[in-house]
């Protein structure tokens, strides 16, 4: 074979990977265009794709009752965020369905909804726990663009064996990238140190060095610059949730025959809280024939 038939056939071979490779990989532009379509997405770790989620399921601010201490903690770090100044992650723990995921969504509407009032871009990403290994790439994928980004995990743990905390803590604090400075995290946790207690302990007393032994893991939520604790709700703030859920789905129902029908329904759940709440009136709605 002459030489220059061979360099040509070398060239039409490099040609067809090329175009194949093309065909296969997501196209830059439409993944930059993505970005522009919504202010929320879901990202995909097996894919590395930003998928956007044109409704985002949440309730305004002002419904949100017997969390106001937080609330304005954290809409208060968020509005200083999406202004560009100062701000810190934020780990959101405690108590089932008191409202620590409702409260992240509804404060990122909150701030939407006042674009006129000099904020910047407020992106909110939700990462699934699975996925934090991949949390490297997400923040190359972010850290350019121009927007500032809540990555949100929502119930955040770990167990025994998992590593995946590991990627989590390079995020948050040190590592030679870090986290972008248009990049907060926050996530929410029924557990403090995001680990179970009994699990603590019992590294604590199997291991050589018990301090060292899970200092590793409980060092992660040192992390979060703001620990905002959810408790269980007393009787009268139940009440308070309820009327609030009630009056904004229009249900007409008098006072005292809203407060029998709590009461009864907290005693029946064995637990008060602003989950326990929507569900009564999700209830009540369905008998009078409204929808929620």
């Amino acid at each position: 074979m002459k030489s220059k038939d061979y360099l040509a056939e070398i060239a039409a071979s490099l040609g067809q990977i090329a175009r194949s490779l093309s065909a296969i990989a997501p196209d830059a532009r439409d993944a930059q265009a993505v970005l522009g379509l919504a202010d929320a997405y879901h990202w995909d770790g097996d894919d590395g794709r930003l998928m956007a989620v044109p409704h985002v399921s949440r309730v305004p601010l002002s419904m949100l009752k017997g969390i106001d201490a937080v609330q304005d903690i954290l809409l208060r770090n968020t509005e200083q965020f999406a202004r560009g100044h100062g701000a810190n992650n934020a780990l959101l723990w405690g108590a089932r369905g008191m409202g620590k995921s409702s409260l992240v969504k509804a404060i990122h509407g909150d701030i939407i909804a006042r674009e006129d009032e000099g904020f910047d871009r407020l992106v909110l990403i939700e990462i699934a726990r699975e996925d934090l290994e991949t949390l490297p790439a997400l923040m190359r994928r972010i850290g350019g663009e121009d927007a500032r980004f809540i990555v949100f995990c929502d119930d955040l743990s770990f167990d025994s064996g998992e590593t995946s905390y590991k990627s989590l803590k390079t995020i948050l604090d040190g590592g030679l990238e870090g986290r972008p400075e248009n990049v907060l995290f926050y996530a929410t946790s029924n557990r403090r140190h995001l680990m179970p207690r009994d699990m603590i302990e019992n590294e604590r007393s199997t291991a050589i060095n018990p301090g060292e032994a899970v200092e590793e893991k409980v060092s992660l939520s040192d992390r979060f610059g703001l620990w905002l604790g959810f408790h269980n709700c007393d009787q009268p703030t139940f009440l308070t949730m309820v009327r609030a859920y009630a009056d904004h789905y229009g249900l007409d129902i008098d006072d005292e025959a809203l407060r029998a029908r709590a009461i009864e329904w907290s005693a029946t759940r064995g637990a008060r809280s602003g989950r326990v709440a929507i569900q009564l009136v999700r209830t009540l709605a369905g008998e009078m024939g409204k929808p929620v």
